[in-house]
């Protein structure tokens, strides 16, 4: 496999960005985690002008990757491309017992507790919203199930998880993906979903906050797009959907988790859905105008003894362009 390269002056930049000790220890703490500039200060020790120029430095260089969620700027190191493996061989390189590394380490491992402790304390106040909804529905462990099974085990280069809320979608599916990236609007949503990623070790999963109608990330980038319980809190589902296809690849696949039509009015005061489930021909009918072939369709009603009344619906459906192998020379007409 040929890895990607870079040029001359880039190549000199990045390694004139590493070479510098706080600037090396970012890089460290950034190939474990995605961190504020408040909780590098935390870690480091040092003024928050003196991180942020040399956070500044490492973006410049392609080293850092960096994104906001309201008022607050989170970093990264370089998930991939050329910066990304120059990274991966650096950490390769230094040696986790070095007492400066643990120290930092140590200090991440405060930040990663004082995140867990807030997401816990914000699930803890939305808890009875979340128990309220579960006990409607069929359980969760059964509609994951199904939908492992439909997803298949193949390997997925990347996947979008739109509205990802807490991050359960990307804790089950991104172990399959090289890479994923989970939007929500909420950045309390994405504290949630932040920690719970950290717990599950996916480092290769990026959470970005943004509106589901003009999402913040490449069109034609990702070949699964997941929406999982998300339709029906939207105002216009139709628009979300055809947001969603400009993401996909050619040939990808898009993934809708939603209840069927029901009549639990108290939904909408109570729980803010906009919407009261989904038929089967309402949703063909988004997915044909959104230029995606339905492949397959499920309901999960609950069963005997569940107690729920909202039955799952899924469905999968995969966009009709086809992604074309390039044409061999030899079969070019060369003028």
């Amino acid at each position: 496999m040929q890895h990607p390269r870079l040029s001359f002056e880039s190549l000199l930049a990045a390694l004139g960005a590493v070479g510098e000790e706080t600037r090396l220890r970012l890089l460290a703490l950034l190939s474990e985690a995605e961190l504020t500039v408040t909780e590098l200060v935390t870690i480091l020790g040092q003024s928050q002008p003196r991180i942020s120029r040399h956070l500044k430095l490492l973006v410049e260089a392609g080293l850092v990757v960096r994104h906001r969620e309201g008022s607050w700027a989170f970093f990264l190191a370089a998930p991939g491309g050329a910066a990304g493996e120059l990274l991966r061989a650096l950490a390769g390189w230094l040696d986790p017992q070095d007492p400066v590394l643990l120290s930092d380490r140590v200090r991440l491992a405060e930040v990663r507790r004082a995140r867990d402790a807030q997401a816990v304390r914000y699930f803890a106040a939305q808890a009875p919203n979340w128990d309220k909804i579960r006990a409607l529905h069929v359980p969760e462990e059964r509609v994951e199930t199904v939908l492992r099974e439909i997803i298949g085990a193949a390997p997925i280069q990347a996947l979008l998880d739109l509205g990802t809320g807490t991050g359960r979608m990307l804790e089950l599916l991104a172990p399959l993906a090289e890479r994923a990236v989970g939007i929500d609007q909420s950045p309390a949503m994405l504290a949630v979903a932040r920690a719970r990623l950290e717990r599950a070790g996916l480092r290769h999963v990026q959470l970005r906050q943004g509106d589901i109608y003009a999402v913040p990330v490449e069109l034609n980038g990702f070949d699964l797009v997941v929406l999982h319980q998300v339709l029906h809190y939207l105002d216009d589902p139709g628009r979300a959907l055809r947001e969603a296809v400009r993401l996909l690849r050619p040939g990808g696949r898009l993934l809708l988790v939603d209840f069927a039509p029901h009549n639990e009015e108290a939904l909408r005061e109570s729980h803010a859905h906009r919407r009261l489930g989904f038929g089967h021909d309402e949703i063909a009918s988004y997915l044909d105008d959104a230029a995606l072939d339905l492949t397959d369709h499920r309901d999960l009603p609950p069963l005997t003894g569940e107690g729920g009344k909202l039955t799952v619906s899924m469905w999968v459906a995969r966009d009709r362009r086809i992604q074309a192998d390039p044409v061999p020379l030899t079969h070019r007409e060369v003028a």
